[in-house]
């Protein structure tokens, strides 16, 4: 299980002077913005722009657009540092870390991630589409062309790998890859299934060919192996030669685990960096992989607990859609269930409960339904992440998306909020349940003219919560899910929707969409506004749940995904994973009367002349 050769030196061609400074400057307008909008800089308006003075440093000054929940949109071009063109990211850090409060040991380490991320925009920008090119691709190669967290200033920082590593397995490398296997003693790991899938032995017959599945097992009983007493698991190399291998040692000798070939699909990986598409066999199932790499925020692991229930979930999760027509039939909204799992203990950190969380999602694997197999003749899916995306050519990938559709801006948002909301709203407010719908887990299935007709979601057992009343719906829930969902209160799990879509996605489609097609940003959180109305007024019977899961207050609470990395938990270990922080609040733009926009004159800020 080889890893990939050391990158040759001839070969970073891609890494110019002009391409680091492009990503550069876009990644300090991204910086200001985003740290502005999570009160960690407090800049201040002046004649033409911006002004943020740095005690131990230059004085920045910028033009921005602002936004809903008091959101900031620099300008790259105009950022200067006493008065020269300013493009980069590393001197600012430096002249504020004092001001920011960075402490030095997460100083160090965010050189290093920022370095990283940067590299990987690099990367991006090579071979980069028009808009026109990125319509036409489908949604597993799409994931190659998109910049990652819209949010997360350290968005591609994949502390772990090498630049070898990088430019074989990460998406924007868009290079197909082959996975090897493991045989793993049924004493170290357990299956678990739903549905046809219930034993291991129908997923193998679905996900390996008959003579890969033959070759495996004659290793094994060549070796003087039962294969009857081995589950078999796909495992990414990077993690088998960074962590499998040097951790599992013992059991490796014992000959516990046992090292199997490579299977003859070849797969590309997702945004996560640890799911991969099977492009070979596309109707066989996505697999998503423990892979310890740090990556926006935490260590991207399979936690055990987590992992076993992930069928039950799915089980779950797909009953109430099947006993319930609106979600069934008229959302038809399509559920990517993850079907089946191996869970792989480390019999040591296992009895360590005060043991960093990485040490406890070292192994195993969970499988699920690709999005191909769901989709109706002339659909086609993009996660809501792509919306955001623009072409080499500057233009925004709605932009051209809403161009071939023939609608209006007005008309094909609309139709968006119209296929997204109903099945979110009907989820939290009929069965007190919340997705995480952020622009990786929303997927949109369009029809033949680029009009959203569906959606799609993904990613239960890590991003579906709870409501913690005592709601009838959620009495008779199966104890392996009541197990593992979390419980959360109703302003919370209202913040699944305010946070993950949104804050983390709309708010940066609104001003695409005002820019690109002069759809002014209050009309466009007005039609969202409505759709949540309409969807009230069609199911006035739960009239006391709007009341309990209330989306439409003056004010929510500010999440902040970047302070958390700052100034709380840092690069250090922990138990547990951490959560995004909490800071203040912000004017909710879905409000019965919003004042959430500054003054038309004010909105957007022009550099001096």
């Amino acid at each position: 299980m080889p890893r990939p050769p050391v990158v040759d030196p001839s070969a970073v061609d891609p890494l110019t002077r002009p391409r680091w400074r492009q990503a550069c400057r876009a990644l300090l307008a991204k910086l200001l913005g985003e740290f502005a909008y999570e009160e960690l800089l407090c800049p201040e308006p002046v004649p033409g722009g911006y002004r943020l003075a740095l005690p131990d440093g230059p004085e920045y000054r910028f033009a921005a657009r602002r936004g809903a929940y008091g959101s900031w949109q620099v300008d790259p071009g105009s950022v200067t540092a006493d008065g020269s063109p300013a493009d980069d990211p590393f001197e600012f850090l430096l002249a504020a870390r004092a001001l920011l409060g960075i402490p030095g040991d997460t100083s160090g380490h965010l050189v290093r991630e920022l370095t990283a991320t940067l590299l990987a925009d690099v990367r991006l920008a090579v071979g980069a589409l028009s808009a026109a090119e990125l319509a036409e691709l489908d949604h597993t190669a799409l994931e190659g062309y998109q910049s990652g967290h819209p949010w997360l200033v350290l968005n591609k920082g994949r502390l772990g790998f090498s630049a070898a590593d990088s430019a074989a397995w990460t998406p924007e490398a868009r290079t197909l890859q082959a996975l090897g296997w493991l045989a793993v003693h049924r004493d170290l790991a357990e299956y678990r299934g739903t549905g046809p899938l219930a034993e291991a032995e129908a997923l193998y017959r679905a996900e390996l060919d008959p003579e890969v599945l033959a070759d495996y097992r004659q290793l094994l009983a060549g070796r003087g192996l039962d294969p009857a007493h081995y589950l078999l698991l796909p495992v990414h190399p990077w993690q088998w030669d960074e962590t499998v291998l040097p951790l599992f040692a013992p059991w490796v000798a014992e000959g516990r685990i046992v090292p199997l070939p490579a299977d003859h699909d070849l797969r590309l990986p997702q945004q996560s960096i640890r799911s991969f598409f099977n492009v070979t066999t596309p109707h066989r199932h996505t697999v998503k992989l423990p892979l310890s790499v740090l990556n926006t925020l935490v260590w991207r692991g399979l936690p055990t607990e987590r992992t076993l229930a992930a069928p039950a979930v799915t089980a779950w999760i797909h009953a109430v859609r099947a006993q319930d027509a609106f979600l069934r039939e008229e959302c038809a909204v399509v559920l990517l269930g993850e079907v089946a799992s191996v869970t792989v203990e480390h019999p040591y950190y296992a009895r360590l409960p005060e043991a960093p969380y990485q040490y406890k999602e070292l192994l195993g694997a969970i499988w699920r339904e690709p999005l191909g197999t769901q989709l109706r003749p002339g659909e086609r899916g993009r996660t809501l992440a792509a919306l955001l995306q623009s072409g080499a050519d500057g233009r925004a990938l709605v932009a051209e998306l809403i161009s071939r559709s023939g609608l209006s801006a007005r008309d094909w948002t609309a139709r968006l909020f119209g296929v997204m909301l109903p099945p979110l709203l009907h989820f939290l407010y009929r069965y007190g349940t919340v997705f995480s719908p952020h622009g990786e887990n929303a997927i949109l299935l369009f029809d033949a003219h680029d009009i959203p007709v569906r959606l799609a979601i993904k990613d239960f057992v890590d991003d579906v919560n709870l409501s913690d009343q005592d709601l009838p719906e959620l009495r008779t829930l199966p104890p392996e899910v009541a197990a593992v969902l979390l419980r959360e209160p109703p302003a919370k799990l209202c913040q699944f929707l305010h946070a993950g879509l949104f804050i983390g996605v709309y708010r940066y489609l609104a001003p695409l969409l005002e820019e690109w097609l002069q759809l002014p940003e209050p009309e466009f959180w007005g039609l969202l506004r409505s759709e949540i109305l309409a969807y009230q007024a069609r199911f006035p019977e739960l009239a006391e749940r709007f009341a309990l899961f209330d989306l439409l207050t003056e004010t929510i609470d500010r999440l902040c995904l970047n302070r958390n990395r700052l100034l709380l938990d840092g690069y250090r270990d922990r138990s547990e994973r951490p959560h995004a922080a909490v800071y203040g609040q912000v004017a909710n733009p879905l409000a019965v009367q919003p004042a959430w926009l500054p003054t038309p004159r004010d909105r957007v800020v022009s550099p001096a002349p």
